[in-house]
C-alpha cells in the first residue's frame, strides 16, 4: 500500500530570516526528498504549505490509509534527513498497521516525531 511522505514547503528554521536564503528550508527539503524518493515502490511525495508545526520546521507527514500516520520535524534540510524519511516511509509502506519497530528506525529521524495519529475508521459509526 502506498505511504505518503507530505512535505511542508514553507517552512522556515530558526536562523532564516537572517541567513539571506531565498529559498525556504521546507522547499530544500522537499527537493531533497523529491529525489530521494524517486523510483521507490510504495512511497510518493507531495508537497503542501503549512503543516502548522512552525517550532518544529522541517515538517513531514507520513500517511497512508488505513495505518498510523505520524508527524515528524525539526529536521536540517540536509540529505541524510531526506534519506531517512524516505526510508522510514518505506518501511512504514511494508508494514500492516504503520508501525515500524524502533531497532528498525533509520538513525536521521529519531527523536524527530512530534505526533501520532490513528487511521480514521472506514464507516461512520
Amino acid at each position: 500500500m502506498t505511504t505518503w511522505i507530505t512535505i511542508c514547503d514553507t517552512c522556515k528554521r530558526d536562523d532564516w530570516d537572517t541567513s539571506g536564503k531565498t529559498t525556504t528550508d521546507g522547499e530544500v527539503l522537499a527537493a531533497l526528498v523529491e529525489t530521494a524518493a524517486a523510483g521507490t515502490a510504495d512511497v510518493r511525495t507531495r508537497r503542501v504549505s503549512c503543516l502548522m508545526g512552525c517550532k518544529q520546521g522541517c515538517n513531514v507527514a507520513i500517511q497512508s490509509h488505513g495505518k498510523l500516520s505520524y508527524t515528524i520535524g525539526n529536521f536540517e534540510p540536509l540529505e541524510d534527513a531526506a534519506a531517512g524519511i524516505v526510508d522510514y516511509a518505506t518501511k512504514h509502506a511494508a508494514s500492516e498497521k504503520g508501525q515500524v519497530p524502533y531497532r528498525e528506525w533509520p538513525q536521521a529521524i529519531k527523536g524527530h516525531f512530534v505526533t501520532r495519529h490513528p487511521p480514521i475508521p472506514d464507516a461512520d459509526v
